[in-house]
C-alpha cells in the first residue's frame, strides 16, 4: 500500500467531522447570525480546503476555496446570511459529501464537478462587489516570508496577543508534511500566523521531520489554540505567550544568545519517552478481534465442560483464571465498539430543515441524550429506521403553521429526539406536538385496502388500529410525494428495529401529538441464554425474553379455537409449541413464559438445562432467514443450537 492510500482513510474520517461540523453551524446560522458558528464554518471550510489540497483533490479544494471567499464577506460584514445563500451553501455541502464517498471509494472527486455550485456563489459574491483584497490567504503568504500580516481586513496586529507554538507530529506518522499543513490550516482560521518554521515552501517539498515552531497573533486564547493545533497523529502542542524583545546590554545578550542556543539545541533532541495514546483502527480490524474474541467464548465453554468431566483441579484452576481473562477482555471490546448516538443523531437536524422547508412548516427539533452508546453492529441498522420515523414527524406529524394556529398551538411546531439507558437495554424516544395518528383514518384505509372488515374495524382499539401502520404498503397520504405517499416506510422501520432484537411502540393523542419509542439491546454479538431440550433437540432462549419457567400441568390446558391456552397466575396465555423446529413431544413437564410488548405466551420444553452466554452467529445468506431464529450459536461442546427470535414467534 502506498503512503498515499494509507493516508486516504485518515483524510476520509476527519474531512467527514469537518463536514458533518459544517453541517451543523450552517443549520445554527440559519436561525440568527451567530459568530461562534461562523467562526466554526470558516475554520472547518478552511481545513477541508488545507487538506484536500495536500491531498491532491483538486475539486474539493476549489470548492471549499469559493465557499471560504463567501464567508470572508460575512465575516468581515461586508454581506450577510439569507435564505437563498444557506440553501446555496447546504447544496455545497451535499457536493462535498459526495466527493467524501468517491474519495472513499478509491476516486478523486474528479467526477464531481463543482462548476455549478462555484459559479452560483462567484455570482453572489460579485453582486455584494468582491472580496476583501486581503484576506486569509494573503495573511499566510506574508507569514511565510517572515513578515507580520493582520488578520483579514485588519493589517495591524500590535494590539492582539502573540503566542509561541511548537507541534510535535508522531514519528511514525506516514505523512508528517500533511499532519503539519492540516495543523497551521486550523491555526489561520483563529489568527495570523507571524512566522513559521519549518517554511510552507519547505513543507510542501516534504522537507518535515516532526516539529513545527511558529508564532501566531490571536485573541482566541490559549486553549483555542492548542485545541486547533491538536489532532490524530499529533503527540504534543506547547504553546506559551511570546517574549517581547528587550534592550539589553552586551553582556546580557551575548548570555541571552547562549541561552537561546541552548533552549534551540534542547527543542530540536527528541522527546523519547513521549507516548501516542489515541489510535486509528480500521473498522475491519476491530470486526476481526471481535470475531477472535467470540471464539474464545466458545472455547471457553468447552473446557468448562471437559474440566467437569474429568475433574482435574488443575485444570479447574487453570480455566479459572483464562475464565477471567476472557471475561475481561469480552467487555473490554464491547466498550470499544460501543459508539455515541450523536453519530447518527448529528445528521438528522438538516433532515428535519429539509423536510420542514419542503412542506411549508416550522419546525422546533431538539436532540438529547446523543452521548449515549450502542454498539456498531446495532448503530448500522438504526440509520434507515430513524431518518423514516422523522421524516414521518414532521411530514405527516406536525400541522402547517396557519391550521396551528387555529387550533391554538404555536405556529412552530416541537419534535424532540432523545435516549437514554434502561438497565441493558437503550430507549429512544421521538415525541412531536403535532395532530396525532387519526385513527378513524388508518381504519378507513384498512378497509380500503382488505386488511379488516368494516365490522371488525368497528371494534379496533386504538393501539390494534395502529398496528395497521405496520403492515407492508400501508399508508394514509392522499398523495404521493417525494416526501411520503408511497407505502415504504413503517413497515421496514419495525421489521428493521426487530432485526437488530429491539421493539417498536407508539402512543398518540388526536391533537397534542405522538410518540414512538424504540427499545434496543446495547450490542447484539454475546448474549445470556436459557437452553433448553426439546425432543432431544435444544434450542436457546434469550434471558431477556423470559419472564418465569412454571410446571405443566397438561390437565389445565383448554383448547380456544386452533390453539391451546392455560390458566397461569390469573393470565391465560397462549401455548406455543415448537414442533417444526423440534418435533412433536409428549414428554414436556415445563413451561417456559416468554414476553413481547405486552404480549405472552408459554413455551413447552422436556428440560432446561440451564443460563449460558452465547455467542450469535447470523444464519447464512444461503440458509436465509428463517422465521422463529433469531441466529445460531456453538456451545462448548461443539454442538450447534437455533437461538429463539420471541419477537417474530409472538
Amino acid at each position: 500500500m502506498s503512503e498515499f492510500e494509507a493516508y486516504r482513510g485518515l483524510f476520509v474520517a476527519e474531512s467527514r467531522e469537518n463536514h458533518e461540523n459544517l453541517v451543523k453551524n450552517l443549520l445554527l446560522l440559519e436561525r440568527g447570525t451567530y459568530q461562534d458558528a461562523i467562526d466554526e464554518i470558516f475554520r472547518s471550510i478552511h481545513t477541508l480546503k488545507g487538506a484536500s489540497a495536500s491531498m491532491g483533490f483538486s475539486n474539493m479544494e476549489h470548492l471549499c476555496h469559493t465557499m471560504e471567499d463567501v464567508f470572508q464577506l460575512i465575516r468581515s460584514g461586508a454581506a450577510e446570511i439569507s435564505p437563498e445563500l444557506v440553501n446555496l451553501l447546504l447544496a455545497c455541502s451535499d457536493l462535498i459529501e459526495r466527493m467524501l464517498d468517491d474519495i472513499e471509494a478509491g476516486g478523486d472527486s474528479s467526477s464531481k464537478n463543482p462548476a455549478e455550485q462555484v459559479k452560483a456563489l462567484k455570482e453572489w459574491i460579485e453582486q455584494r462587489g468582491g472580496i476583501p483584497k486581503v484576506n486569509t490567504e494573503a495573511s499566510l503568504n506574508m507569514a511565510e516570508a517572515g513578515q507580520p500580516a493582520g488578520p483579514a481586513g485588519d493589517t495591524n496586529t500590535e494590539n492582539l496577543p502573540e503566542y509561541e507554538m511548537q507541534i510535535t507530529v508522531a514519528s511514525d506518522c506516514i505523512m508528517k508534511d500533511v499532519r503539519a499543513m492540516l495543523a497551521l490550516g486550523n491555526l489561520k482560521s483563529l489568527g495570523t500566523i507571524l512566522s513559521v518554521n519549518p517554511t510552507i515552501e519547505a513543507i510542501d517539498e516534504g522537507k518535515f521531520d516532526s516539529r513545527l515552531e511558529l508564532v501566531i497573533a490571536s485573541d482566541a486564547g490559549e486553549v483555542a489554540l492548542k485545541t486547533a493545533a491538536s489532532g490524530t497523529e499529533i503527540t504534543e502542542v506547547v504553546i506559551r505567550p511570546a517574549k517581547k524583545p528587550a534592550t539589553m546590554t552586551p553582556v546580557e545578550s551575548t548570555e541571552s544568545s547562549k541561552k537561546a542556543e541552548t533552549d534551540k539545541k534542547q527543542s530540536q533532541s527528541p522527546d523519547k519517552s513521549r507516548e501516542i495514546k489515541n489510535l486509528r483502527v480500521d473498522i475491519h480490524q476491530l470486526d476481526h478481534i471481535m470475531n477472535l474474541v467470540e471464539d474464545l467464548v466458545i472455547n471457553r465453554g468447552r473446557l468448562k465442560q471437559i474440566a467437569e468431566e474429568h475433574k482435574i483441579k488443575e485444570m479447574d484452576e487453570a480455566i479459572g483464571m483464562v475464565d477471567r481473562s476472557v471475561s475481561e477482555l469480552q467487555n473490554l471490546m464491547m466498550n470499544i465498539r460501543m459508539i455515541p448516538l450523536n453519530h447518527i443523531f448529528n445528521r438528522l437536524p438538516r433532515v428535519v430543515r429539509d423536510v420542514a422547508q419542503y412542506d411549508s412548516k416550522e419546525v422546533e427539533f431538539v436532540i438529547e441524550g446523543g452521548e449515549t452508546e450502542l454498539d456498531r453492529s446495532v448503530m448500522d441498522g438504526l440509520n434507515d429506521p430513524l431518518l423514516h420515523l422523522i421524516r414521518n414527524a414532521v411530514n405527516h406529524g406536525i400541522e402547517s403553521p396557519d391550521i396551528r394556529e387555529k387550533a391554538g398551538k404555536p405556529r412552530k411546531g416541537y419534535v424532540k429526539l432523545s435516549a437514554h439507558r434502561d438497565r441493558d437495554n437503550v430507549i429512544i424516544e421521538l415525541i412531536d406536538d403535532g395532530a396525532g395518528i387519526n385513527v378513524d383514518k388508518v381504519k378507513a384505509k384498512g378497509i380500503e385496502k382488505g386488511l379488516i372488515n368494516p365490522d371488525v374495524a368497528e371494534t379496533f382499539t386504538t393501539e390494534q388500529a395502529i398496528d395497521l401502520l405496520f403492515q407492508p404498503g400501508f399508508s394514509t397520504a392522499d398523495k404521493i410525494s417525494d416526501i411520503s405517499g408511497r407505502g415504504v416506510g413503517l413497515d421496514v422501520v419495525k421489521r428493521s428495529i426487530e432485526a437488530l432484537k429491539g421493539t417498536i411502540r407508539v402512543e398518540t393523542t388526536t391533537g397534542k401529538g405522538s410518540r414512538f419509542e424504540l427499545l434496543l439491546p446495547p450490542t447484539m454479538a454475546i448474549v445470556d441464554v436459557m437452553i433448553v431440550r426439546i425432543n432431544e433437540k435444544r434450542l436457546g432462549i434469550p434471558i431477556s425474553s423470559i419472564v418465569e419457567v412454571a410446571n405443566f400441568r397438561r390437565n389445565e390446558t383448554h383448547q380456544i379455537g386452533k390453539g391451546e391456552a392455560i390458566l397461569l397466575r390469573d393470565e391465560v396465555l397462549q401455548i406455543l409449541r415448537l414442533d417444526d423446529m423440534a418435533g412433536v413431544s409428549k414428554a414436556s413437564e415445563i413451561l417456559v413464559v416468554v414476553q413481547y410488548q405486552k404480549r405472552k405466551c408459554c413455551i413447552p420444553v422436556d428440560v432446561v438445562e440451564g443460563k449460558q452466554e452465547v455467542v450469535v452467529k447470523p444464519l447464512s445468506g444461503f440458509i436465509g432467514n428463517t422465521r422463529g431464529v433469531s441466529g445460531i450459536t456453538i456451545l462448548g461442546d461443539g454442538g450447534v443450537v437455533p437461538v429463539i427470535d420471541v419477537n417474530t414467534i409472538i
